[in-house]
This record gives C-alpha cells, structure tokens and sequence, in this order.
C-alpha cells in the first residue's frame, strides 16, 4: 500500500478499542471527517501500547491494529482537536520510534547545470 496523497488523520485523545471499525470510524463522522474519503484514521489506547487504524479502501471498511511487546508508541501531543500527520511520520510513529529524536535532513533545491 502507497501512502503518497493518503491524509492521515491522528485522534487526540485514547480511544476505547473495544469499540469495532464502524464505531471508530463514526467517531470521526461526528467531527466532521468524511471516513469513506481513504484517508487513514489512527486512534490509540490511554496508556499509548496499542494502536488502531480505520480506513475505506474503496470496496470496503479495513482496521489495522498494531501492539508493542516492550514500550508504548511515542505519541505526539495534540490539541484538544484532531491532528493530522504526514506518512513518514505515521511510519515512525509504527515502528516505535520517538520523533522527537528524528531530525529532517537539509536539501537543497538542485541547480540545473547546462
């Protein structure tokens, strides 16, 4: 799965999961997010060890869930409403790793020689 264009909505606070995809989704609903756009919807447990991910892929309603063994996700703060993050970021968030650590690399803007 590509997540070039994929809007990655992150949901501020925890999360029930004994709640089902329809459920999570509708929550989204109720804050004004259409959850048949394809964009991704990342919600969490209070205490950040399990992650779950609603989206529509187009033919039907499909969740992801993920647990860490050993720590919790590295869960960036939001505000009172929902955030959004860009796919690397998701990835990282994924895997464990703690943003706070991960610096963007400088480039510079290529000159065309010729």
């Amino acid at each position: 799965m590509t997540l070039s264009g994929v809007q990655v909505y992150l949901a501020s606070g925890p999360v029930n999961f004994r709640r089902g995809p329809d459920s999570l989704l509708s929550l989204m609903r109720d804050e004004g997010r259409d959850p048949f756009s394809r964009a991704l919807y990342v919600f969490r447990t209070k205490r950040a060890g399990r992650v779950k991910i609603g989206w529509w892929d187009g033919s039907g309603l499909c969740l992801f869930a993920k647990r860490l063994e050993k720590s919790p996700f590295r869960w960036p703060r939001t505000g009172p409403v929902r955030g959004r993050l860009n796919h690397a970021r998701l990835m990282a968030l994924l895997d464990g790793l703690d943003r706070k650590r991960m610096r963007p690399v400088p480039v510079k803007t290529p000159v065309f020689a010729g």
